[in-house]
């Protein structure tokens, strides 16, 4: 499984813990360091099922700094896409990426469900 972190972020420390304590074994990348490509963004949007606007970490500083939330319904989705792929702080996470699924933020029973 890959898991894609910032593993500063309480709620990324919180999935770790969930991840290690069943065992599941994992790949761990921080994604301020190794930002997700456009490609690899548009894979994890279309496996997830998921719209694209969850794929936004709308707490963060950069998104509200940049005021985002007004500009996103605007955008297209290859523009939401880019503006994504160009800093790993824009994205929301943990990203649990397993045998084509992937899971956006960590809610424990969609880990159990999903991941496990």
């Amino acid at each position: 499984m890959l898991y894609v972190c910032y593993p500063r972020c309480t709620t990324c420390k919180k999935a770790q813990k969930w991840l290690d304590e069943n065992g599941v074994e994992y790949t761990l990348r921080d994604i301020k360091e190794d930002r997700p490509s456009y490609e690899e963004l548009k894979e994890w949007h279309e496996k997830s099922g998921l719209p694209l606007k969850k794929f936004f970490n709308t707490s963060g500083k950069l998104y509200k700094e940049m005021q985002l939330k007004d500009k996103i319904p605007e955008m297209s989705e290859e523009e939401q896409l880019r503006l994504l792929a160009t800093d790993g702080l824009l994205v929301k996470r943990p990203i649990g990426i397993k045998d084509g699924t992937v899971v956006v933020g960590f809610k424990q029973e969609e880990w159990e469900q999903k991941i496990k």
